[in-house]
C-alpha cells in the first residue's frame, strides 16, 4: 500500500510531461494502437467541442487524509496545494453569473481546506440546483472537528458523492488503506441516520466505484444492485445511486500499471472497448474544471496532466463563458478511459 504521494517520493511520474510522454510514445507512436485523435476522427467527432456549461467542478486542494493506490490527483497528507479564499471569491463571482446548474467540489479531501465551510455557505446562497461534495467518507471520522460534517451537509442540502471501492473490507482496504472500510461504513451509517440516502429522501447520497486492478468496471446497473443488497444486508446501509468510473491511465494508476507490467494490456483494453456513442456525452463537453490556484481545464484529468483549456479565458479571474463555449477540447490518449464501454464520467456512465 502506498503511503506517500508521487510528489513526495520524487517519482518521475510526478511530472505531468513525463506522463504525457508515456501516453504519446510506444504503442501509440509506432502505430500499434490509434491515437485518441485518430480514433474519434474515424467517426467524424474530431475536434471534440465544448457545449453549454452545466457543471462547474472546483478542486479546492490536493490535501487528503488518505493515500489511495489509484488516485489520479496524487493526493495525500503531504500535498499542500490549497485553494485560497481569494480564489474562492473569484469562483463565487462566476457561480453567481454563469448558467451552470451544478457545483461540484472535489479534492483531495475538499473538507480539509480551512475555508471549505465558508465556501459551501457562500456558494449555497447562490442558488445552485445540485451542490455536490465529493467526500472520501473517512474524513468524517478522521478528527473530532469533522464529526459534525453530516449535519453541516444536511443544513446546506449538499449532495454527497462518496468513494466506495467495494462492499467488502478486503477489496476496499487494499485500494484505500487499512481501516478505510470500517470508517466508511461508520460514516455511511451516520449519513443514513440523518436521512441521507434513504428512499424518497431529498438528501442525496451516491457512491462511486472504481476497479481495484487493471480492468474495466462491470455493468453499472447490476453493480448497483449488488452494492445495495450487500450493504443493506450486512450493515443496514442505504444509498441512492452507484457511479462506476473507469480508472484513467494517469498519475498513481499509471504508476501502478507500469510497475505491474499491465500498461500496454490496459491501453489495449481501453481502445478495444472504445464506444463512439459515448464521445458526444463525455463530461468535458458540459463541465469546466477549476484548479486549486484558479486555472481552467476541460476536466479534472486534464488538470492533473497540466493541459489547460484551449481558450483566451484561462483563469477563473478572467472567466468568459462566451469564449469558453464551443472551444476545442484538449485531448490525449488518457481520454480513451472516458469513452470505453458505456463511457465514464464523474457522474457515472454516459452512453
Amino acid at each position: 500500500m502506498v503511503t506517500k504521494s508521487l510528489h513526495k517520493r520524487e517519482s518521475d511520474l510526478a511530472n505531468s510531461n513525463r506522463q504525457l510522454e508515456i501516453l504519446s510514445n510506444g504503442i501509440f507512436q509506432n502505430g500499434e494502437l490509434p491515437t485518441f485523435k485518430a480514433k474519434i476522427a474515424e467517426t467524424n467527432q474530431f475536434p471534440l467541442k465544448a457545449k453549454k456549461l452545466e457543471i462547474l467542478q472546483i478542486n479546492v486542494g490536493y490535501m487528503c487524509n488518505q493515500v489511495c493506490e489509484h488516485c489520479h490527483v496524487d493526493a495525500g497528507p503531504d500535498r499542500k496545494e490549497i485553494m485560497t479564499r481569494e480564489t474562492m471569491q473569484q469562483c463565487l463571482v462566476v457561480i453567481k453569473n454563469t448558467g451552470a446548474h451544478t457545483l461540484d467540489l472535489t479534492g483531495g479531501a475538499p473538507e480539509m481546506n480551512p475555508d471549505f465551510r465558508w465556501f459551501v455557505e457562500e456558494a449555497a446562497k447562490a442558488g445552485i440546483k445540485d451542490f455536490i461534495v465529493r467526500s472520501n467518507l473517512t474524513i468524517i471520522r478522521a478528527n473530532k472537528k469533522y464529526y459534525d460534517l453530516p449535519e453541516f451537509f444536511k443544513k446546506h442540502n449538499v449532495h454527497v458523492v462518496s468513494s466506495m471501492p467495494h462492499w467488502t473490507r478486503g477489496k476496499t482496504d487494499k485500494q484505500r488503506g487499512d481501516g478505510v472500510f470500517d470508517k466508511s461504513i461508520k460514516a455511511l451509517q451516520e449519513l443514513n441516520a440523518i436521512g441521507y440516502g434513504m428512499p424518497n429522501s431529498g438528501l442525496k447520497l451516491d457512491l462511486v466505484y472504481n476497479p481495484s486492478g487493471a480492468f474495466l468496471p462491470g455493468d453499472q446497473m447490476s453493480m448497483e444492485k449488488d452494492f445495495k443488497k450487500a450493504l443493506l444486508e450486512d450493515f443496514n446501509i442505504q444509498f441512492h445511486n452507484l457511479f462506476a468510473i473507469t480508472n484513467l491511465p494517469i498519475s498513481r494508476f499509471l504508476d501502478y500499471l507500469i510497475a505491474s507490467e499491465n500498461y500496454e494490456d490496459y491501453m489495449y483494453s481501453l481502445v478495444e472497448a472504445y464506444n463512439p456513442a459515448a464521445v458526444s456525452n463525455v463530461m468535458c463537453t458540459n463541465t469546466l474544471s477549476v484548479s486549486w490556484d484558479g486555472y481552467l481545464y476541460d476536466c479534472d484529468f486534464n488538470q492533473m496532466l497540466e493541459l489547460p483549456v484551449n481558450s483566451k479565458s484561462k483563469h477563473i479571474s478572467e472567466f468568459n463563458e462566451d469564449l469558453l463555449e464551443g472551444r476545442k477540447i484538449v485531448i490525449s490518449q488518457h481520454c480513451y478511459g472516458c469513452t470505453a464501454g458505456a463511457g465514464s464520467s464523474c457522474q457515472g456512465v454516459v452512453a
